[in-house]
């Protein structure tokens, strides 16, 4: 509607602009619908914004009852798309509320709960078995210099034994603190009985176990090229072999029943002399032989024996006046044996509908 200046100061001009946009909101069936209308008849090129500008051209005797009628209009056209808004608002939260009715006397539904990886339930009773048997729980660095994990522990660089750890090398070297050499992944947990030594300053006695993550560069169905470790450690006055076969043999009892047996057979590691590795009962067959022990009635569990006087000495300990034990153990064997877990890699995986059974 173009307004005429003369038209502008009467009341059924403005009752003439308002009336398109009450019938229009009269038609909404929704808040959406609403604003459109709000755009339509109140934006700034609406007939109604249009005349309201057209203000500027009445003289001031007129101007100023023609400006009240026109923003009364205006107010009364907010007012009520405001009003139909809200109504249309209400309409649609009721009609949701009808569709999305909730039975609160329906029992809810149980959140899944969580619960320690085998491995951890595995860590965690070794860890309890040493404790009540006096041991402590020690901990070092995964990135480890060769000193720690190869020299101290009487494998110099030529010694064969360094090339079945087939080890993870790191672009770097030990810094000005530390015995020269490169740095690696720890390949077995062994270094922090030397920096544990090295730390006691020649003091006794020592009980340590060191449970830790270890690397080495081997993958199949009973290998892991990271896995778990514990090794573990006592330095006395008078420490003798039949010490070490106590100590393992309660040990065994203790993860895997009363009735368990340990063997020890004879073996070579760089670091204990002499040096054994121990067979356990096999859980599965109670010793009668089965594929699981491969008819022997026996599984390896872990390796052992008395600590050699090189690694004694690298450790600040006189080997004339203490002696004692060490042996390590795989914390991923222990569980596969346990559980009866035929791929090691099962454990890495993440796969939920294995570690649910646990």
């Amino acid at each position: 509607m173009e307004a005429e200046p003369r038209e502008l100061d009467r009341e059924d001009f403005w009752a003439a602009c308002a009336a398109p946009a009450v019938e229009a909101l009269a038609a909404c069936a929704t808040p959406e619908d609403v604003e459109r209308v709000r755009v339509r008849f109140l934006g700034r090129q609406s007939p109604l914004s249009l005349a309201l500008r057209r203000l500027r051209d009445l003289p001031d005797e007129r101007r100023r009852q023609a400006g009240l009628l026109g923003n009364r209009t205006r107010t009364a056209l907010e007012e009520a798309l405001r009003a139909r808004e809200g109504e249309l608002s209400r309409a649609a939260a009721a009609r949701r509320l009808e569709a999305e009715v909730v039975d609160v006397t329906l029992p809810g539904r149980r959140p899944a709960l969580g619960h320690p990886h085998p491995l951890v339930t595995v860590r965690r009773e070794v860890e309890a078995i040493f404790a009540s048997l006096g041991f402590t729980v020690a901990d070092g660095p995964e990135v480890e210099g060769e000193w720690y994990n190869f020299e101290a522990l009487n494998m110099p660089p030529d010694h064969p034994a360094r090339e079945m750890h087939d080890s993870f090398y790191l672009d770097a070297r030990a810094g000005p603190d530390e015995p020269p050499g490169r740095l690696l992944l720890r390949t077995h947990t062994s270094p922090v009985q030397v920096r544990y030594m090295l730390g006691r300053g020649g003091r006794l006695p020592v009980r340590i176990i060191a449970p830790g993550r270890v690397y080495r560069r081997d993958e199949d169905a009973t290998h892991s090229p990271m896995f778990h470790q514990v090794e573990g450690l006592l330095l006395g006055q008078g420490v003798a072999f039949s010490h070490l076969k106590g100590v393992l043999t309660e040990f065994a009892r203790r993860l895997y029943g009363p009735q368990t047996e340990v063997r020890l057979r004879p073996s070579y590691f760089p670091f204990t002399e002499p040096s054994a590795e121990a067979d356990v009962t096999c859980a599965f067959c109670g010793g009668s032989g089965c594929r699981t022990c491969k008819g022997s009635g026996w599984i390896e569990i872990l390796g052992a024996g008395m600590v050699h006087p090189r690694v004694l000495e690298a450790g600040g300990y006189d080997p004339e006046r203490v002696s004692g034990f060490a042996f390590g153990v795989g914390i991923d064997r222990l569980a596969m044996l346990r559980y009866g877990i035929p791929d090691m890699r099962l454990l890495f995986e993440g796969d939920l509908r294995f570690l649910d059974q646990f």
